[in-house]
């Protein structure tokens, strides 16, 4: 199969709206664009029936009139429906496997409020081994606003590798000809935190080490990707509050996730929650070791 973005259709006006998102991304990438549609209860193609008894007639209705519109404003994009009969959980991590990115909608625009899809992007997110994005209703508008044409902001820990984060993060941001702003904040530890204030010679030091690190994680890209204009931040601050602030105005927010292990239940980071439910631009969660 091609390279591929897949995106996840249901009808909702926010899956539409991450499909034009989607097709954005994917013909900036010069990929194809997959639009799956899953429901359990689609039977085999094909069906020669009229649309009164087809089972499918309004799914394959769905993809054929997002596809229409998609390739109205893409015309020389490559543009496939995908109708899938299984549960849309399944379908979905099992096209994640196959794809460069998978792209979700949103609901809920305020925190309280649930982010994701239905009960589906969750177990998505948390369980898929490449990485998926998910859009704001908003940032999938059919004007862009000024949060889609900014830069890229990856947070980055630096306790392990990071690689798969970077790799993504610099790609995206040479696809779409903006800068990247690499982001690491640390906490100020207890230690430091004195009756008259914050030690400064303790954070100054934590900053220098961070620093130190920080440079040799992005020397290797910055080689890489010579033509992406990077900046970096380091904040003595909560890693999430630190990351959420950062992605202010930005036009994605990159953020990783540990791989599981098979004994474990799949989980997301408090960064890559506070990401979720909070950053009002696009979070792509990406997978790594």
């Amino acid at each position: 199969m091609d390279p591929v973005v897949t995106v996840g259709l249901d009808g909702s006006p926010e899956s539409l709206a991450a499909a034009r998102w989607a097709a954005d991304e994917a013909e900036r990438r010069k990929l194809t664009l997959r639009l799956l549609h899953a429901w359990p209860l689609l039977v085999p193609e094909p069906t020669r029936l009229p649309c009164e008894v087809d089972q499918n007639y309004w799914a394959k209705r769905l993809v054929h009139d997002a596809r229409a519109k998609l390739q109205a404003r893409h015309p020389g994009l490559t543009v496939v429906g995908s109708l899938i009969a299984d549960d849309a959980e399944h379908a979905l991590l099992r096209a994640a496997t196959e794809s460069e990115m998978t792209v979700l909608g949103s609901r809920g625009l305020e925190p309280i409020e649930s982010y994701f899809m239905g009960d589906v992007s969750m177990p998505v997110v948390a369980r898929a081994e490449r990485p998926v994005v998910l859009v704001r209703a908003e940032t999938g508008e059919e004007v862009p606003t000024p949060a889609s044409r900014g830069g890229v902001v990856v947070a980055l820990k630096l306790h392990g590798p990071c690689d798969d984060l970077l790799a993504f993060a610099f790609g995206t941001a040479a696809a779409r000809n903006v800068g990247l702003r690499a982001v690491h904040g640390r906490s100020v530890p207890i230690h430091a935190q004195l009756p008259w204030g914050i030690d400064h010679d303790i954070t100054e030091e934590i900053r220098q080490d961070a620093r130190k690190r920080l440079n040799q994680a992005l020397r290797p890209w910055r080689e890489k990707f010579p033509h992406v204009d990077v900046a970096d931040t380091i904040a003595l601050d909560s890693p999430a509050k630190a990351v959420v602030r950062a992605a202010e105005g930005a036009g994605m927010l990159v953020v990783g996730r540990r791989r599981h292990h098979a004994a474990l239940a799949p989980r997301l980071g408090p960064v890559a929650q506070a990401a979720i439910h909070h950053a009002r631009c696009p979070v792509a969660v990406v997978p790594h070791d």
